[in-house]
């Protein structure tokens, strides 16, 4: 019985080969009309950085922004470079650019007269006298950044504080939680031209 049943199972399937092999070259061959259709653009972006990475924390507090020229984009562009140049993750454009947007709203400002925080210059509005470099170096965009992020590596575990805290840290300013008003509008510099 056995014998019988293991036949008839082999005979069955032996039928649906031979008919899936009759069937498919016919079916294969039939007329299925023009295909018209238009070419598909498929557009390829490259990766954006991982918001977790850019915002770990979430933001704190409410979030300002401004509308930023071309020569402030131009900065925020160093600063992403300056970063790269560094080794660092994206975490530390994000911690720098706001940095600069209290300081200096992204302008590389130089000395602003009776206006001026004691001799504070450039995008993140260091003080030569403080040790940060010469006016010149301070007021270059790629320089700046650099020693702002070589005071970031100093710091213990900069990677995971909150923004403020660790931009405070290397900082020291009189507002030490402003820095957070800035994160989520460096976050989104950092994501727009991280890989551009």
């Amino acid at each position: 019985m056995n014998t019988m049943l293991r036949k008839s199972v082999l005979g069955i399937a032996g039928l649906a080969f031979t008919g899936g092999v009759f069937a498919g070259p016919v079916a294969a061959h039939a007329d299925a009309g023009p295909v018209e259709g238009k070419p598909v653009a498929v557009a390829v972006q490259a990766d954006k950085p991982d918001t977790a990475k850019l915002i770990p924390h979430g933001v704190q507090g409410a979030q300002s922004k401004i509308t930023l020229n071309d020569e402030q984009t131009a900065n925020a562009k160093a600063i992403i470079a300056a970063t790269k140049k560094a080794g660092l993750p994206e975490r530390a454009a994000v911690i720098s650019i706001a940095t600069s947007l209290q300081e200096s709203k992204l302008e590389n400002l130089g000395h602003l007269g009776d206006k001026n925080d004691h001799d504070s210059l450039g995008l993140f509005q260091q003080r030569p006298s403080s040790g940060w470099g010469t006016p010149e170096q301070i007021t270059d965009p790629e320089y700046s950044t650099l020693a702002f992020e070589k005071g970031l590596k100093q710091v213990d575990g900069w990677q995971d504080m909150p923004l403020t805290e660790a931009a405070q840290t290397v900082q020291v300013s009189a507002y030490p939680d402003a820095y957070a008003q800035w994160e989520q509008q460096a976050a989104d510099l950092v994501a727009q031209h991280w890989n551009s």
